[in-house]
């Protein structure tokens, strides 16, 4: 004979999604949640058909990146003067698909533009909280010069 009620330990927490003109945001997880032992953050985010969201980087937190619906291009370029990598820029493709995790440390600019004709869903990890009133997220324009990353796409 099984009983209804609540278990000891287990724990519910309600999502809360922030729709915009692009898509979504949505929280998954947080360490100052005390849910688990220990990690920064899991976030989701949808992004419509031809989006692209980009650059920023942080000081402080490496991101985990992980696609699982819809296709994007992954712009990467390296901030940082002590790597070897100073000034390189990294292009890869992921997605349902191309099913893989892009670790990317503090220092590296990220964005990605959405490619195909639906939605693409993000699932990324962080190694800090996201902190409304100190976050570690410095913006760099879409199409700053510096990084001078053409973002159409090329017919061949």
């Amino acid at each position: 004979m099984s009983r209804f009620g609540t278990i000891e330990g287990v724990t519910v927490k309600p999502l809360v999604r922030h729709p915009d003109d692009r898509g979504f945001f949505q929280e998954i997880l947080r360490d100052d949640d005390k849910l688990l032992r220990r990690f920064g953050q899991a976030s989701l985010s949808m992004s419509y058909p031809g989006v692209i969201k980009a650059f920023h980087y942080h000081e402080r937190q490496d991101d985990l990146w992980f696609f699982p619906v819809g296709s994007a291009q992954v712009v990467l370029y390296d901030l940082r003067e002590d790597s070897p990598t100073h000034g390189v820029t990294q292009v890869l493709y992921a997605g349902e698909d191309i099913p893989v995790l892009i670790v990317i440390p503090v220092g590296v600019a990220h964005g990605y533009r959405v490619l195909g004709t639906k939605p693409l869903m993000i699932v990324y990890f962080t190694t800090e909280s996201y902190v409304a009133g100190n976050p570690d997220e410095k913006r760099i324009d879409w199409n700053d010069p510096t990084i001078g990353f053409d973002w159409t796409t090329k017919f061949r």
